[in-house]
């Protein structure tokens, strides 16, 4: 495995790798078992429709809407990029069929 200078000494302070660059394996007691998950109680995972519609308007609580002027603003310049993008894929197509037809009718 190839890592450069910094790695190497990153890996080594926080033990994942020996002064040699060897990988660390961990005794079996010093390994943490996997996460398991809540069975029961105040930290039990909740499921169903009306918690999944409680948890969306919280977030949606937290979210920084633009303003009515910023919104109008964006409107704006997204028309305005639709509208030149049209007018250039418009000119393209139409100079294409006409270079395509000149060249077919000889």
């Amino acid at each position: 495995m190839a890592m450069n200078r910094e790695t190497r000494r990153l890996l080594q302070r926080q033990g994942q790798i020996g002064p040699e660059g060897e990988p660390v394996v961990a005794p079996r007691e010093q390994q943490r078992p996997p996460m398991a998950r809540p069975t029961g109680g105040p930290a039990a995972v909740r499921t169903g429709p009306a918690e999944f519609v409680r948890d969306v308007r919280s977030e949606l609580r937290r979210v920084a809407w633009p303003t009515r002027a910023q919104t109008w603003n964006y409107s704006v310049v997204v028309f305005i990029c639709v509208a030149v993008l049209m007018a250039l894929i418009f000119g393209l197509d139409t100079a294409f069929a006409k270079g395509v037809l000149f060249l077919f009718k000889k």
